[in-house]
């Protein structure tokens, strides 16, 4: 029976105010017996166990002034009084319960562990128990109580074996029950508390972590040293001498089973229940944060005897704690981890331990490497199953996060990685995810609901459950944004209903507030789809990229605009495991940039790119056969809502433009907007004014194009508007020009597009791609091909 919660810590307070000559001791004193008698008048109401209860608790006061007061006469105080002192937490209490039991209709009898347990002093601070001693007074108790009913026994407290008062440190009580579970063989060992159980993860850290239905032993004990909430090994150990489970359990959520910690031949039947082979390897995961790592280098460390040795027996005399250890084979190197606080003291040691070898170079430097963070991978089913640590590297590495030094022991539970502080969550939520989630777990944040961006939502709900049975690929919607508005989830919105919840919950657009509900989602693969075109939104591509986002986009703004800009996203994208994928910027869902890449990349040279990059003047193009006139073919055009509501935005070729320099840029020519000549279809005169004006004012103008028309059928040729690239000169350009109707610009019809490539291998016949190359349908499908190609990078099978 643990003590009423903070009693330990009030008294140990009450202690060190009466060895400091503090007077108040008595208020606090005081305090505490009046929080006993509101609880025992709450638990117990009125009656004969109440006034019982309470002649106790004011004899044990008024013991305890009298001791303090002596204590503080003294202004010291033993080791003794002060475990005498602070036990009376643990009478109290089980002394109250064992009231309540019988208040309630229940037989109880309390016992004071200090007639039964009897302990002896051990290093470190700590004690060990004596198990024969032990189990003879157990006897002779449980002689004396030959039917006691429901035994409510104190925890924390025992005594030594020559009869003082002593407690068997922190983590006491949970020790306690362990113990006597023990001498009395019992089948089961429950510990009550206030949550689940063991969990995967931090649940304040990740979202998904779960409730482990169980643990072996070993793997309670390297979760613990790594900060989990699981049981102190310490108070396993009695347990597991006589292979009795443990259970952790919630006082508060009976109908939870919790956790059981048993051996490792009981836990397997628990390993073959779960569906994933992967999920068996890790049972959790943990971390601790404010590490520092020490390294000690130099060549005069390689061979010599002893060297390890020294380094750490200085910093055991130092005392400081080591948490990790890491030396690599060519001993060049020893590395290891401490407490940050303890950072300046390990680092003055050993300098001064090896100053000489400093001072002659055998040691180059001791050096502290801050604000670091342990994050360990615990399991048994690790151990001699090739590939774990490839996993977990890989899933770390996809989150774009560094290792600076790593660690395993022969038993292989625990796998030990040092990586920065400010990536502890992140590294988390990546390792996790990838055992518990699923292999490829992706979080989209979309940008830009419009016609394209509606599109792509609708594509991905109907593939999303595909997406997951066949590809295990966990792709969720945190949230969508508009130029002023927002929708978020933590979870994934329901892209079935995602309108709706836009159209009722939507709030005001922040981005900072955005990309916190990111950091608190569980998923350590964020992906950005900016389906705008917006250059404030192209704008933050490099931002996101840095902070280890995955980039997304039709956009031409980003690839066509500022060329360092450009440059640096390429630069970041290719030196890091994030990604930038613009494929639809030019072709829509046309293979266009993948196929510059594949020529590229296999060792072929691209000589010149010509295209037909515009579906709305394809369309134009194909349509007028001179019989109409121009402007009633633009009218059209716009009708069937090919064109842009301003047509102009289609006919002075800029978006054209827009992607020759992406083209040229995708092929290796590093050029801008400036470089490239462009041949506008919109007379001068109707460049400013408005759109009504416009349409009203090109009937003016259809003579010019009519003559070109009539020039081309005399030579038996077509009108085409292309954008060409042209590695030779180094250039590109935008104009209107002429082709034999034999050629396969010439065969185009609709509102295709087609893309011809002259390569060292393509040379006599070109490389040609076509298709639609324009809408909405197309264009969030080649948006959604680059998702499904982020996803195959990520480690989706393909």
């Amino acid at each position: 029976m643990g003590g009423v919660p903070k009693v330990t810590d009030l008294l140990l307070g009450v202690i060190a105010k009466a060895v400091a000559r503090d007077d108040t001791f008595k208020r606090e004193l005081d305090a505490l017996e009046e929080k006993h008698r509101k609880t025992a008048e709450v638990l117990l109401e009125t009656g004969p166990a109440l006034d019982s209860y309470l002649q106790v608790l004011k004899v044990d006061i008024e013991g305890l002034t009298a001791l303090l007061k002596a204590i503080s006469f003294a202004g010291t105080c033993t080791d003794t009084f002060s475990d005498l002192i602070v036990g009376h937490g643990e009478l109290w209490s089980a002394q109250l319960m064992s009231r309540v039991v019988t208040q309630l209709g229940g037989k109880s009898t309390w016992m004071d562990a200090r007639q039964v347990l009897v302990v002896e002093a051990a290093a470190e601070g700590q004690v060990e128990v004596n198990y024969p001693a032990s189990l003879a007074k157990l006897s002779d108790w449980l002689e004396g109580h030959p039917d006691p009913g429901i035994v409510v026994m104190t925890g924390f407290i025992a005594e030594t074996a020559d009869g003082a008062p002593t407690t068997l440190k922190r983590n006491g009580s949970d020790y306690s029950a362990t113990i006597i579970g023990n001498l009395l063989s019992a089948k089961t060992i429950t510990i009550w508390t206030d949550v689940d159980g063991v969990y995967s993860a931090d649940p304040r850290k990740v979202v998904g972590a779960v409730c482990l239905e169980s643990l072996s032993y070993h793997e309670a004990w390297e979760l613990s040293y790594f900060g989990a909430s699981v049981l102190h090994p310490q108070c396993t150990l009695p347990a597991m001498k006589k292979n009795i489970p443990v259970v952790i359990r919630n006082f508060f959520c009976l109908p939870n089973p919790g956790t059981a910690i048993t051996s490792h031949e009981e836990d397997i039947e628990y390993l073959r229940m779960r569906t994933s082979t992967e999920n068996r390897l890790v049972k959790g995961f943990a971390t601790i944060d404010d590490i520092s790592l020490i390294n000690v280098e130099g060549t005069g460390l390689a061979g010599v005897p002893g060297t390890a040795s020294a380094v750490f027996q200085s910093v055991k005399e130092a005392k400081v704690n080591v948490v990790m250890i890491s030396q690599a084979s060519s001993e060049h190197s020893i590395c290891f981890a401490v407490k940050s606080a303890q950072a300046g003291a390990a680092v003055a040691a050993l300098e001064e331990t090896f100053a000489r070898e400093i001072a002659n170079g055998q040691i180059n430097s001791v050096r502290e490497l801050p604000d670091q963070c342990i994050l360990a991978a615990v399991g048994q089913g690790m151990c001699s199953t090739p590939g774990v640590s490839a996993i977990l590297f890989s899933a770390l590495a996809k989150a774009n996060i560094n290792i600076f030094a790593v660690a395993q022991g022969c038993s292989q539970y625990n796998i030990t990685i040092c990586i920065s502080k400010e990536d502890s969550v992140k590294a988390l939520r990546a390792a996790h995810s990838r055992f518990y989630l699923s292999e490829t777990p992706i979080a989209v944040v979309l940008v830009g609901p419009g016609l394209v961006g509606k599109t792509l939502l609708a594509q991905l709900s109907d593939q999303i459950g595909i997406l997951e049975e066949e590809f295990n690929i966990d792709l969720r919607v945190l949230g969508v944004a508009s130029s002023g508005s927002m929708l978020l989830s933590s979870s994934g919105l329901h892209l079935d209903s995602w309108k709706t919840n836009w159209d009722n919950n939507r709030v005001h657009l922040d981005w900072n507030k955005l990309e916190e509900n990111l950091v608190d989602s569980a998923f350590p693969n964020i992906v950005f789809i900016d389906c705008t075109a917006s250059e404030d939104v192209a704008a933050k591509y490099l931002e996101w990229l840095h902070k280890g986002y995955h980039v997304i986009t039709p956009n031409k703004k980003a690839g066509s605009g500022d060329l360092d800009y450009y440059r640096e996203i390429r630069r970041l994208s290719r030196s890091t495991y994030t990604h930038f994928f613009a494929e639809a910027s030019v072709g829509a869902g046309l293979p266009v940039l993948s196929t510059c890449a594949l020529l590229s990349t296999t060792g072929d040279r691209i000589l010149k790119v010509e295209g037909i990059l515009s579906g709305t003047l394809s369309y134009i193009f194909n349509v007028y056969d001179g019989s109409v006139p121009f402007s009633e073919v633009v009218r059209q055009a716009k009708e069937l809502g090919y064109t842009e509501p301003d047509p102009r935005e289609d006919l002075n070729g800029n978006d054209v433009a827009r992607k020759v320099v992406i083209l040229a840029r995708e092929t290796g020519l590093n050029i801008s907007m400036v470089d490239v000549p462009i041949e506008s279809l919109v007379p001068p005169e109707l460049e400013d004014c408005s759109v009504e004006e416009f349409m009203k004012r090109l009937p003016d103008y259809d003579q010019q194009m009519s003559d070109k028309f009539a020039e081309a059928s005399l030579r038996g040729e077509v009108l085409r508007f292309v954008g060409l690239v042209d590695h030779a000169t180094g250039k590109g350009s935008v104009e209107l020009k002429t082709y034999s109707k034999e050629h396969s610009f010439g065969q185009l019809s609709g509102s295709d597009n087609m893309i011809c490539f002259d390569t060292a291998r393509y040379n006599s016949t070109p490389l040609v791609i076509r298709g639609p190359g324009a809408g909405a349908e197309v264009t969030a499908g080649g948006v959604f091909s680059d998702l499904l190609k982020l996803a195959a990078y990520l480690g989706a099978p393909s």
